[in-house]
Parts: C-alpha cells; structure tokens; sequence
C-alpha cells in the first residue's frame, strides 16, 4: 500500500511541477514571421527581443488557463491529501484520505486534458491554417507529461486504497 501512496506522491510531485512550468512559461508554440521566429505562452507572445502580455480577450487561451489553474489546485490539494494519508495523519477520520487523493488527481488529469485538448484543436485550426512555419515547443509537451503524470497518480492511489479496503485475508491457502 505504501509503495503505490509512494509512487503516487512521486508522480504528483513531478506532475506539479510540471503544471508550474507549463502554465508560467512562453514556449506552447514556435512559428516563423516575417523572417524571424516567434513563440507564445499562456500570458505572453515574444519576438525577438522582447515579451509582451497578451492584451486579448481570446476565449480559447482563457479557457487553457483557466484549466490549467484548475489543474494545478486538485494536483497541490491532493499532494496534500496524499501525505496526510501517508503518514496517517489523524484528522478528517470522516473520509479515506487515500481514495479522495486519488479523485484529485483524476480531476486534476481530467482539467489539465481539457486544457491541452482545447489549446491543440484551436491551434492546429488557426495557425496550421494561417502559418506555414509553425510547431507546438516544449512548454506545451511539458502540458502533456503532466496528464500522463496526474493519471498514473490516481491510478496508484485508488491501487493503494483498494490494498487498504480489500486486504489479503491471511487465513487463505
């Protein structure tokens, strides 16, 4: 049981880590303009030399951002769970810590997928269309190895609860 609590707290710590980095940084994409090469985040766009902040209203990065905050609060508040069940921490004996940190992490899987599932369809359709030279950069594959990271964290904390409500009966042959 301690080994998947284990794994599972390893995963979400990468997987925060991850959404950090993702979220805050310039690089979701890299296109070509005018002869010299661009890249944008979540919150700015940069040509060469400076950053700017995005000053649109664009629903499609509202909706990323908005998910990806999303995300990073169930991945930070089942991190904690996830430790106060680990270590047996012995208040809120009302719910299993271990299942409810499992949860937050499938939801914060489920609101990072919809992050990265909205940004790819609205990218491909408008810049794959719009610019020729254009590719989705590191900031953005960093989104896609904190799914998978948040994923395996839910599935090794339900496996450490179904251990914990289903323990091998040790009178068995």
């Amino acid at each position: 049981m301690y080994s998947f609590m284990g794994g599972g707290l390893f995963c979400a710590g990468v997987g925060n880590i991850l959404l950090i980095i993702s979220t805050a940084t310039d690089y979701w994409m890299q296109y070509r303009h005018s002869g010299s090469y661009m890249h944008q985040g979540l919150w700015r766009y940069c040509v060469p030399g400076k950053c700017m902040t995005h000053t649109d209203s664009i629903a499609y990065w509202d909706a990323t951002r908005a998910f990806m905050i999303l995300s990073l609060l169930a991945c930070f508040i089942g991190i904690v769970i996830g430790i106060m069940a680990f270590i047996h921490f012995s208040s809120f004996d009302g719910f299993d810590k271990t299942f409810a940190a499992g949860i937050l992490f499938f939801i914060s899987c489920f609101f990072v997928l919809l992050a990265m599932a909205v940004y790819t369809g609205v990218t491909v359709n408008y810049y794959g269309k719009r610019y020729g030279s254009w590719r989705f950069s590191w900031s953005y594959i960093t989104g896609w190895v904190a799914v998978v990271l948040t994923f395996f964290s839910g599935i090794f904390f339900m496996c450490a609860y179904r251990m914990h409500e289903c323990p091998r009966n040790s009178n068995a042959r």
